[in-house]
């Protein structure tokens, strides 16, 4: 009986501790330590936006939605957006106000693809 409820009482500390520890993590090269809600090298969604976005600018070209010059400045704009990425990630955290700034400039680059499929200007088709 005293051996269940030492085991019980080692869980129930293991499980309390085991939280706090992971809420903490160490900031790559720097040797900082960090709290939960400082900031992150991470940058949730914005990769897998860029690869959808890329594929509806592909379809665009394949359809003759978008001309080349289009495609042209929508590539561009991906590319500065992930320079952008590049620059936020280069001191190790990557801020609230960053991934605000990330996700606006990819919302703008996603209604701008929109904009440029649905517009009067088409691409000669292939003949």
């Amino acid at each position: 009986m005293k051996k269940a409820i030492v085991v019980a009482m080692a869980a129930l500390i293991m499980g309390l501790t085991v939280p706090t520890l992971a809420e903490t993590t160490v900031a790559s090269g720097t040797g900082t330590t960090l709290g939960a809600g400082s900031g992150s090298n991470k940058v949730p969604g914005v990769r897998k936006r860029g690869r959808i976005q890329r594929q509806r600018i592909k379809e665009g070209i394949k359809s003759g939605e978008l001309t080349k010059d289009e495609a042209k400045e929508l590539r561009q704009e991906g590319k500065a957006i992930r320079e952008k990425v590049k620059d936020a990630k280069s001191d190790g955290v990557v801020t609230k106000e960053e991934r605000k700034e990330l996700h606006k400039d990819m919302n703008d680059r996603s209604k701008d693809i929109y904009e440029k499929k649905h517009n009067d200007e088409k691409r000669p088709k292939a003949q």
